[in-house]
């Protein structure tokens, strides 16, 4: 990994953003910006593995804030440069998505609609009753009518009396977003933005045209496998399939009576969703546990298993892809599938999908995006949600505030050492107590007073 060049450079606050991808298996941490020929610059990048996460909810705060916390250090450390905000991507079985239309009545018919007529229509469906339990994660509008003219991309500048629109809507469950909000701040960061990871990997593996003609995301994670289905460069419908890669892995360590680390590593190293290409005699060796007898495992039964376990992932895709109303999809959607993910990095998982569906299926990688001299391994389908993360923070421009002058830190926390040291001496435990809450939350205030100075001198 070498980012010499990168971090020499002097970097401003609101040069960089920050993605930040909170898979099952790992947690990826993403630090970049944009040069000068619109290329994503990646500045440093941390991975840590997952131990809090499963099936894409956090069940275990302080493991993952553990990750998370490694993950952003060896990005830190490789850019030279300090993160305070991220985007954060959500992902879960917990997820769903629904269609909603919705209008606004304007008072003067003759006046251009501009952005707060499009701010007040969203709003409305903002004010949508969810299921108890859940919230409103994105409202994605797909198309506009205006004063029953229908099939408009872009109502801002048209007149008329009358707005309603086509939303995609993504629901999550609150107690799932909030315990990634939790997680994010208990690292010491901020999140700006959560957004739905499939749109994430879309914005980093996708172009403009496959958009148009019509296209499935597939992005096969270690916990669940999402769906996105985008048409005339417009998202049209969202799935999360509970399964992913973990769950072949667990196929395979039961298959084999082996351990789940054996099992992954043959997973990577040997495994084919296409059984047809080993024979019999193809064996490989797995030493035992702690000097016992080792095993010897037949590659064709590997790939038997995850052969069965990779056909009823794609077949519960397909069930997806017709659920939104293709009946033909291979007409409609004209660019077919494109997988990417962990699990796309599986041998002939491709010609698998093409098999099963009938559909034209590529690799997704996000070497597109990126300039010249970015390490290769990021271009890998495993890390097309962190830059497809890392995009959306540069699309929003939330710049990072620093933290207080480290000068004006140390001073405040060598003049808390000093006092706590006289109580101490003199003082019960409860008046020990209220003398610390005191000092804390002076050094809160002086701390928000410098951030809020450095945002005012950022501003003027």
């Amino acid at each position: 990994m070498d980012y010499t060049t990168t971090t020499k450079q002097h970097v401003e606050p609101g040069d960089y953003a920050v993605g930040l991808d909170l898979g099952t298996t790992k947690i990826v941490a993403i630090i970049g910006r944009y040069n000068d020929r619109g290329k994503l610059e990646v500045l440093g990048h941390g991975k840590a593995r997952s131990l809090g996460i499963h099936r894409g909810v956090v069940n275990n705060i302080l493991q993952t804030v553990n990750s998370i916390v490694q993950a952003v250090e060896q990005a830190e450390a490789t850019s030279g440069v300090k993160v305070a905000n991220v985007v954060a991507g959500i992902a879960g079985q917990h997820i769903r998505s629904l269609q909603h239309s919705d209008y606004i009545t304007r008072d003067d018919a003759d006046k251009e609609i501009n952005e707060d007529d499009i701010s007040m229509l969203t709003s409305n469906v903002q004010k949508l009753n969810m299921l108890p339990g859940e919230k409103i994660i994105h409202v994605l509008p797909q198309e506009y009518r205006i004063d029953g003219q229908s099939e408009i991309k872009e109502p801002i500048g048209m007149c008329g009396a009358r707005l309603e629109a086509n939303f995609h809507i993504v629901v999550g469950q609150v107690a799932s977003i909030r315990n990634i909000s939790r997680c994010i701040e208990n690292a010491g960061l901020k999140d700006s933005t959560i957004t739905l990871e499939p749109l994430a990997s879309a914005e980093a593996v996708l172009s403009h045209e496959e958009k148009e003609a019509g296209v499935v995301l597939v992005d096969i994670g270690g916990g669940t496998t999402d769906v996105a289905i985008f048409k005339d460069n417009i998202i049209r419908h969202t799935a999360v399939i509970p399964f992913g890669g973990n769950v072949i892995t667990n196929d395979i360590k039961e298959g084999c009576a082996i351990i789940e680390k054996q099992a992954e590593q043959l997973k990577v190293r040997f495994g084919s969703a296409w059984p047809g290409e080993n024979k019999e005699n193809e064996i490989v060796s797995i030493p035992g546990i702690r000097g016992r007898e080792g095993k010897e495992i037949s590659l064709k039964r590997l790939s038997q298993i995850i052969h069965s376990r990779v056909v009823e992932i794609i077949e519960q895709v397909y069930m997806e892809i017709k659920n939104y109303g293709h009946t033909e999809p291979t007409k409609k959607l004209i660019a077919g599938i494109v997988l990417t993910g962990g699990g796309a990095q599986l041998k002939h998982i491709r010609q698998l999908v093409e098999y099963v569906t009938g559909m034209d299926t590529r690799i997704g990688f996000s070497d597109e995006n990126l300039a010249s001299g970015t390490p290769e391994e990021l271009s890998s389908p495993m890390f097309a949600t962190g830059i497809g993360l890392l995009m959306e923070g540069l699309r929003l421009n939330i710049p990072q505030v620093p933290p207080a002058p480290e000068s004006e830190v140390t001073e405040e926390l060598e003049q808390t050492d000093e006092v706590q040291s006289e109580a101490s001496e003199e003082e019960t435990p409860k008046q020990e107590e209220k003398n610390a809450q005191k000092i804390r939350a002076s050094y809160m205030d002086k701390v928000l007073s410098s951030i809020r100075k450095f945002m005012n001198d950022d501003v003027n």
